[in-house]
């Protein structure tokens, strides 16, 4: 469906302020100019054929203006203003306004301007060619009169021209922004080279026509010759343009046409949003190919490009007319589709795109199958310009992969990738590097100072990194740390604080070294703490049921953030999984924990401390030197240390997770898998892998007391790793029934809520001084529930 121009109409909610511009320009126009067209009515009959041969010419150029591409019809080059501003230069204002006047009503009616766009172009006309006729009579008078053209002649020539250019480029740019709003200077000053050089070409090109005509009026016609070579000119550089805007596989637009597209769509769609009419949104549909890499692989790139033409022509057929097709690049094609209601819409052209892709592509007798994942970004709804709604429908595209569905509409919570996300990831960062570690001496969990063979040596900070985590679970972060230069993340902030209102209205501080005070002495404070909050290290204690004895420990990060309060583990664990930041938080937690071991081992508390690692973690051995390191600088025994692993990092990559849960076995540290039967469980995981602890997840021991599948699911798991020799812990303990069901199926230890909630360090030290053990006695609440038959 095709869009009406918007500047046919009046803006909504500004036609006060336009309405004025365009009833003052029309009236003044009137003003200047009715007496010189009166005057002329009398001698029409006396103007030469010079004068008749400007004035054909000017109105059947008009008849064809040369409107570049990728442009709007503001910015056509009309050519009867070389032939106006020549009849003013020669035979004065009233011939000149008439011409003008004809030449704008032929060119309106073939670009289907408004009635009243058509006068206001007239209008806007003759106050510019008024103006330019003042400056004339400024002039010695009897201008290109003699043969003889002196230099108060060229003086006053361009002196015209001139104020003709101000006075019309000026009434444009204020119309076009009190029409579409913005601000005046930008707008008039991005399309300023562009009338430069066009209307400032044609309007020099004027007093070299007067003299042409004064000597011979079959002269001018000469001037086409020059004039039509410039637009064939013109013409094939805007040729050369538009190739450049196609793809050359698929001869579709590229990614440059797209841009232009939706620049044109939201410009076109904008006026209609705030009137509130129907047909106001604009869809940017993102479709990458599921299954073309293995295409490309099996049959080579040459099938995979005559693939690539096959789709861009099947899905040309399915867009509507008035919608643009564009391939990015790859296996990626974008669909703009102007004129809609509403997402229903949007999801109607994506599930045609659905069904023509749906249909095996045939090549050289081989059906080949492609399916596609789409990505639905509206404007205005989910952005208001193109690199907006670009992101956003890519976000929805891959949440659509994620799901293993088809169709996707962008949603906020889908958007792993935000702003706010950034200046999180950003704040993370810096509370890691500004750890709570420094000069010759760090600090354990408990606040306690270390000796200063504990300090870390790769950190720029030297700050190992807690992690954050829900109870029972927590993380770690990335690679080595190393000495990174202040400037790419003073960066990145600046960039987050023009996106984050709270940091660019609120303020956050620049960062500065910590300058050690005289009761520091040695001991380097933590950089700048009020900008990004505090890490701390919790524990929550594991206790062996049978006994009570408290065994263990699992370390569990919490970061309070000054303006977002305490952030949320999972959240936090998200932001940081998937960059270099995470490497750093599991270093942070690693430092933190041996340091708080050493600490416990000290005041003669001797737990062991379980901690969970990333999946990245594991695919190299630095983890282990990183540990190893640690333990032999505090004095630790590896003994004291476990690290929980998840089904998921063991797919992820087998092998090199493997060779580093080995390495770390062969080191003494105890291996704990986690979350056990959530994610691709397999025997031969607990048959293969020197692990010396199984955790049942806290989803089957939460339901345990009422579900029988549950039930069955933990006693099942209990006896398996019990025939297998290890130790069984089982996460989310929260009531005293779960408490005796897992003593009666045989669980070794247990941790949750029931025992106690997470907490710091010194809190913990001082829970164990007042907890007393307590096991379970037989009881009739202790038989596990049994499952009905099916």
């Amino acid at each position: 469906m095709e869009t009406a121009d918007p500047r046919n109409s009046f803006p909504g909610g500004r036609e006060g302020p336009f309405l004025g511009l365009v009833v003052g320009v029309i009236g003044l126009a009137v003003l200047a100019c009715v007496g010189p067209l009166i005057d002329l009515v009398g001698r029409l009959d006396q103007l030469p054929v010079a004068f008749w041969t400007m004035a054909v010419l000017a109105v059947g150029c008009d008849a064809r203006p040369f409107i570049p591409s990728g442009r709007r019809q503001t910015s056509a080059v009309f050519p009867s203003t070389c032939f106006t501003f020549a009849i003013l230069l020669g035979w004065g204002l009233g011939p000149a306004v008439l011409v003008q006047a004809v030449a704008v009503a032929v060119s309106g009616v073939r670009l289907g301007h408004a009635p009243w766009r058509t006068t206001f172009n007239a209008a806007q006309y003759a106050c510019a060619l008024t103006a330019a006729h003042l400056v004339l009579r400024l002039g010695p008078g009897g201008l290109f009169d003699d043969d003889r053209v002196g230099w108060t002649d060229v003086l006053t020539a361009g002196g015209a021209t001139v104020t003709w250019f101000v006075v019309n480029y000026g009434l444009v740019s204020t119309a076009l922004r009190l029409r579409f709003g913005g601000r005046w200077w930008p707008a008039a000053r991005q399309g300023l080279p562009f009338e430069l050089l066009s209307t400032g070409s044609l309007l020099l090109l004027a007093p070299v026509l007067v003299t042409a005509a004064r000597a011979n009026a079959a002269l001018i016609p000469l001037v086409l010759v020059p004039l039509f070579a410039v637009y064939r000119m013109a013409h094939l550089s805007d040729e050369q343009v538009q190739l450049a805007a196609l793809d050359p596989l698929t001869g579709l637009p590229n990614r440059k046409a797209l841009l232009a597209e939706v620049a044109e769509q939201v410009h076109r769609h904008a006026e209609r949003v705030a009137r509130g009419d129907r047909g106001a949104q604009v869809a940017l549909l993102l479709i990458d190919l599921d299954r073309f890499k293995n295409v490309n692989d099996a049959l080579g790139h040459a099938v995979g490009d005559r693939l690539l033409v096959e789709v861009g022509a099947r899905l040309a057929e399915v867009i509507g007319e008035r919608d643009l097709l564009a391939r990015l690049g790859g296996d990626e094609f974008a669909i703009v589709a102007g004129g809609l209601d509403g997402v229903a819409e949007a999801r109607e052209l994506a599930d045609r795109v659905v069904a023509a892709l749906a249909e095996p592509v045939s090549l050289d007798g081989l059906p080949l199958d492609v399916g596609g994942s789409i990505g639905i970004a509206l404007f205005p709804d989910h952005g208001e310009d193109y690199a907006t709604l670009m992101r956003h429908a890519d976000v929805a595209m891959y949440d659509a992969k994620h799901r293993n569905d088809t169709v996707a509409v962008y949603a906020a919570e889908s958007d792993h990738n935000s702003a706010e996300r950034l200046a999180l990831l950003a704040d993370l960062r810096r509370v890691l590097e500004a750890g709570p570690a420094g000069g010759r001496a760090v600090r354990g969990g408990d606040g306690a100072t270390l000796p200063s063979r504990l300090a870390p040596v790769d950190g720029p900070a030297g700050g190992p990194a807690p992690r954050v985590g829900e109870p029972g679970r927590w993380w770690l972060p990335r690679r080595r740390q190393r000495p990174t230069p202040v400037h790419p993340d003073e960066l990145l902030n600046r960039i987050l604080t023009g996106a984050d209102p709270v940091r660019r209205h609120g303020g956050v501080p620049e960062h500065r070294p910590a300058v050690p005070t005289p009761a520091a002495q040695d001991v380097a404070p933590p950089a700048g703490p009020a900008e990004v909050g505090e890490i701390t290290m919790y524990y929550q204690p594991q206790v062996a049921i049978a006994t009570g004895e408290v065994v263990g420990v699992e370390a569990l990060l919490r970061w309070r953030h000054p303006r977002r309060g305490m952030v949320d583990p999972e959240e936090l664990i998200r932001v940081a999984e998937q960059s270099a930041v995470m490497r750093l938080l599991t270093y942070r937690v690693i430092d933190d924990v041996v340091a708080q071991l050493a600490t416990w081992s000290a005041a003669g508390i001797t737990l062991r401390a379980a901690l969970n690692v990333s999946v990245r973690d594991l695919h190299t051995g630095e983890i282990v030197d990183r540990i190893a390191d640690r333990l032999a600088g505090a004095g630790v025994s590896p003994e004291r240390l476990q690290l929980e692993i998840t089904e998921g990092a063991l797919m992820a990559d087998p092998r090199r997770v493997l060779a580093t849960i080995t390495r770390l076995h062969q080191l003494g540290v105890a291996i704990s898998l986690d979350d056990f039967g959530t994610g691709y469980s397999s025997l031969q995981h607990l048959r293969r892998l020197p692990l010396s602890e199984v955790k049942v997840d806290r989803s089957f021991v939460l339901g345990m007391a009422e579900d029988a599948d549950d039930a069955a699911i933990v006693k099942s798991t209990i006896e398996l790793a019990g025939a297998l020799g290890l130790r069984v812990v089982a996460e989310g303990v929260e009531d005293e029934r779960t408490w005796r069901l897992l003593h009666a199926a045989g669980c070794d230890a247990a941790q949750g809520w029931f025992y106690a909630r997470p907490m710091p360090a010194d809190e913990l030290t001082a829970w164990l001084a007042r907890y007393r053990p307590l096991s379970p006695v037989p009881s009739p609440d202790a038989e596990i529930p049994r499952r009905h038959a099916r």
